[in-house]
């Protein structure tokens, strides 16, 4: 089986998820003791999200350049960012290294398709939802990409910043995100992309009418598929 390198940390809450559904995912293909073989490097959460905050992107894509560069050095074979939002320097951590970067937006995407679906809502931070970098990715793939109204998008934004990510899971938010799911399907959304690799802390296929696509899990699918492969 290949090595899965991750650059983690974004929130650490989230990674978490990543190593506990790559392990899962590797012993449910290949039996008994089989766990999956990583290499993960994980950053600080509050100088990325600094530099998020005061836009300096290229700031933050050598950073997760550099941690690209130490997981293949450690003998990764591929690299996933185990976070939505820091795909908006995907090029810049792909053009680092020479192993592959399997993009978060084509595998969430692929699932979409592959359940016939051609009209998404997307919930995500404010940079996911607002931004082209992830929108025209998913775009690409010939999606048609519903985000929530303005107001929906700040509330959303601020519940991954100042509760998930730091381990806090509110029933008063998960029924405030069923509020804008129901929107975007009003909308006439086929689908719902959880596209905030925290935001499976909190809701779940049973909290939408519609299918919800977590990313996270798609990404640790795609990223088994291609160790085995």
């Amino acid at each position: 089986m290949k090595t899965i390198g991750l650059l983690g940390g974004m929130s650490w809450e989230s990674t978490a998820e990543y190593y506990r559904l790559l392990n899962e995912l590797t012993r449910e293909r290949l039996g008994g003791l089989h766990s999956a073989p990583c290499v993960l490097y994980s950053v600080d959460f509050a100088h990325v999200e600094t530099l998020q905050a005061e836009g300096r992107w290229d700031e933050a894509g050598k950073l997760l350049a550099d941690a690209a560069l130490a997981v293949q050095a450690a003998g990764a074979d591929m690299v996933l960012i185990c976070t939505n939002t820091m795909h908006k320097v995907a090029d810049q951590v792909a053009d680092a290294v020479r192993i592959p970067l399997v993009h978060l937006a084509d595998t969430t995407a692929a699932a979409v398709r592959a359940r016939g679906m051609r009209r998404i809502g997307l919930l995500g931070t404010a940079f996911t939802m607002e931004q082209d970098f992830y929108r025209g990715r998913l775009a690409s793939h010939g999606l048609d990409v519903l985000v929530p109204e303005a107001a929906e998008r700040a509330r959303v934004h601020q519940v991954i910043y100042e509760e998930l990510c730091v381990g806090v899971v509110r029933d008063a938010s998960r029924e405030e995100y069923r509020a804008v799911i129901d929107s975007l399907v009003a909308r006439g959304a086929e689908g719902v992309v959880l596209g905030c690799t925290e935001i499976e802390l909190l809701i779940g296929a049973g909290d939408s009418p519609v299918p919800v696509f977590p990313t996270t899990r798609l990404h640790a699918e795609a990223a088994v598929d291609l160790a085995l492969r």
